[in-house]
């Protein structure tokens, strides 16, 4: 089993004994979301630590979502209750990247792919080289408003 899974599981067992609702209530949600994506597919298998952090990405960029359109509709406390949701989320989340460090990334797999001068054409291209590089540990939004920038 997964090494994150399981630590999922002994910090959901810790935040229902301190009765910690909000914390008990996102881990299990996250819980419930590796089990679908097990069970999605033809048959059901095991998910690596790698197919966790994707389920977790998900899950943080769905929290991200809502907060900011419940923050539009004026309902800040639904808001506030799914950007906190969001925070503990990224706890198991490997560190997020800087925007400059975003950009040194983008730099380097423009150079890599020789698509300097081939302006948005070349935009695939590049987002297939750097998205693998950046999996779980920056939006995919911001990387691709980033790799517009440079081949602009």
């Amino acid at each position: 089993m997964s090494a994150l899974k399981d630590r999922l599981r002994a910090d959901l067992t810790t935040a229902m004994k301190a009765r910690d609702e909000l914390r008990s209530s996102t881990i299990r949600m996250v819980l419930t979301a590796i089990t679908n994506a097990e069970v999605a597919g033809k048959e059901a298998r095991e998910l690596s630590d790698d197919d966790i952090i994707g389920v977790l990405s998900t899950e943080a960029k769905r929290r991200r979502e809502a907060a900011v359109a419940f923050e539009e509709g004026g309902r800040t406390e639904m808001a506030a209750k799914e950007a906190a949701e969001g925070e503990v989320i990224a706890e198991y989340l490997p560190a997020q990247l800087s925007e400059a460090e975003i950009a040194d990334l983008v730099a380097a797999a423009i150079e890599q792919t020789g698509a300097a001068g081939e302006g948005m054409r070349a935009m695939g291209k590049v987002m297939g080289v750097v998205t693998p590089q950046v999996k779980g540990r920056a939006d995919g939004g911001a990387v691709a408003a980033e790799v517009r920038k440079q081949l602009a």
